[in-house]
């Protein structure tokens, strides 16, 4: 890409001209802004002290000594120190050539080594998948691909968290309110009825509460002695004991939640690499815990249970084994990270989880370094915000979450309705069309979550991000549908796709949307350094939007030069392609016609 050869031309300028070598973060090169004529700018502040000259003169001596030995560098000006470069259109014309089928522009060869390994969605198999979740589960395997497309072996893990006093108080629940009842009987699916029953504990139990409340005792002991509670821990007692009636239920009950979880991870387009069990970990992560015990890492209280205490490092101290020996979040996690490490060895391992759970990923890491695990610093927990919606915060224990499937329902109702009114689907047949509106739907459901920085919370509003006009994904599939919609046309009058390309003077329209096309790359590497794929959604729609503009000032099948139309039908080809590519990054298929 020409920013690394102007990175390079820049240090051999600089070791001609001062006899001195720069190092790679004194050259930094931006896009020139749009107020300035140019197509890309060098700081040169940072060389002053190297060059003991003004920045006006080391700005030109640089842009001259460019102007002479770099190909592609046709005129430059400078501007209180800054260095704006001009680049040819033949660069920009042999660029689009170079590219126009690359099926791989913009992506790395995928290179053997140390793997990636990625958790996400993590889902608790006492409720369903909700609007959370798909946030979660829409950067993780977003990020996933990212990080693939920049040359990185990646696994997608997903850890089920299977086991614990949130699934117990489900299954006693169902042996109270709903025994005999199955996702059969009750036609729901059976994610969805294991959340009812967690639901309806907390509702039983927050009456038990309200009831010893009235009774004189104080909240926080009357959450203690109520008896709901003792019951679920009692269950969770008899689970890690290996009680069979127990784990019997608690078998039952989790197979009708991964039956509804594969459902929605199928229509989200979501798949794992390997899945781990809660279930299966927390041993090994008991026995790191009886580890750290007997090297003196870790201590015991008087009574029974274990803490780590990390108040030396600024933070508190952490329970991982409660009184009666059963474990928590923590001791699972530290179990499950020490199996990916003995199968995987990663280069890195991240953990797709949201930002409630910052202090939870410090203290793992601590815990693992304290335990001699030194790998533990390749730890990176990939935070993310909460999503609200218009009316507010969801509480799952109330029943107020927004289920995913029904989420999932409404867009695609609303994608219909909205199609239909523009006409988007006039000539399909029943199948394509609801094949196309769940292409819209799942589109703008994709593109509103991830188009914003992970870090930030959001607000989801599924009417908004269905707009054919708006910052969303329809509006960008509407855009590669209206690109093969032309080239088809072409097509039928006897245009062809063809890679030689006369030399001619670009038009402004047409540079700029070469220079975003030329700048994929390099959005694909910040996207996967950063881990964000807002870089890939905002590029994707500034694309999208830059063509759009295009289509309607410049003459495209009837510009009567048949190389100036080529050249336009080659930039619009290019266009589709990379659109595609970056919405399939983000997960998000982009329909042929709409």
């Amino acid at each position: 890409m020409i920013e690394t050869k102007i990175q390079q031309s820049t240090t051999a300028a600089f070791k001609a001209l001062y006899s001195a070598m720069l190092k790679p973060d004194d050259i930094v090169i931006q896009k020139t802004r749009k107020e300035f004529e140019g197509d890309y700018t060098i700081n040169v502040f940072p060389f002053l002290k190297y060059s003991k000259e003004s920045p006006e003169d080391t700005a030109t001596k640089i842009g001259k000594y460019l102007l002479e030995n770099m190909p592609g560098i046709r005129a430059f000006n400078v501007i209180k120190g800054f260095l704006n470069l001009l680049v040819g259109d033949g660069y920009w014309l042999a660029f689009l050539a170079e590219n126009l089928f690359n099926k791989d522009f913009g992506s790395k060869p995928v290179l053997p080594g140390k793997p990636v390994v990625i958790e996400f969605s993590s889902p608790n198999t006492n409720k369903p998948l909700h609007l959370g979740h798909i946030r979660n589960n829409l950067l993780g395997w977003s990020l996933s691909q990212i990080l693939s497309a920049a040359g990185h072996h990646v696994v997608k893990v997903n850890l089920v968290n299977d086991r614990g006093i949130h699934i117990c108080k489900s299954m006693l629940a169902w042996q109270k309110w709903f025994s005999g009842k199955t996702p059969e009987t009750e036609n729901v699916k059976g994610d969805k009825l294991v959340g009812n029953c967690y639901v309806m504990f907390d509702s039983m139990l927050r009456k038990q509460v309200a009831e010893l409340i009235d009774k004189g005792i104080d909240r926080e002991e009357a959450e203690k002695q109520a008896p709901l509670l003792a019951e679920a821990r009692e269950i969770l007692k008899k689970w890690e004991a290996g009680d069979h009636d127990v784990r019997d239920l608690w078998s039952v009950m989790n197979s009708w939640v991964y039956a509804g979880f594969e459902k929605t991870y199928k229509r989200l387009g979501i798949s794992f690499d390997k899945i781990y069990y809660e279930s299966d970990t927390f041993l090994l992560g008991k026995s790191i815990v009886e580890e750290g015990l007997k090297t003196g890492k870790l201590f015991r209280k008087d009574d029974g249970s274990v803490w780590a205490d990390l108040t030396p490092d600024g933070l508190d101290e952490k329970l991982l084994l409660r009184a009666d020996g059963t474990s928590v979040y923590m001791t699972q996690d530290l179990g499950t990270a020490q199996l990916r490490h003995d199968e995987y060895n990663p280069q890195r391992l991240l953990y797709v989880v949201g930002n409630e759970q910052n202090y939870h990923f410090d203290v793992l890491k601590l815990i693992l370094k304290r335990t001699g695990r030194k790998w533990a610093e390749n730890i990176t927990h990939v935070s993310y915000g909460m999503v609200e919606l218009p009316d507010g915060k969801m509480k799952s224990r109330e029943g107020t979450v927004v289920d995913a499937d029904d989420l999932m329902d409404q867009m695609f109702g609303t994608a219909e309705k909205m199609a239909m009114e523009l006409g988007k689907a006039g000539d399909l047949d029943e199948k394509e069309a609801k094949k196309l509106f769940e292409t819209i739907s799942q589109g703008a459901l994709k593109f509103f979550i991830l188009r914003v920085d992970p870090k930030k919370n959001m607000l989801f509003n599924p009417e908004e991000s269905i707009d054919f006009n708006g910052h969303t994904g329809p509006f960008i599939q509407y855009t590669h549908a209206r690109i093969n919609s032309l080239l088809k046309k072409a097509e039928d009058k006897g245009y062809g796709i063809m890679a030689d390309v006369e030399p001619m003077d670009l038009l402004p329209k047409e540079k700029e949307i070469l220079k975003l096309l030329h700048a994929y790359p390099a959005v694909v590497a910040e996207a996967a350094r950063e881990l964000n794929p807002a870089l890939i959604a905002n590029y994707a729609y500034e694309l999208a939007r830059e063509y759009n503009q295009f289509y309607q000032e410049i003459n495209i099948l009837r510009e009567p030069d048949p190389a100036k139309a080529g050249l336009r039908l080659n930039l619009s080809f290019l266009t589709a392609s990379v659109i595609a590519s970056a919405m399939k990054l983000l997960g998000i298929d982009v329909p042929g016609k709409m």
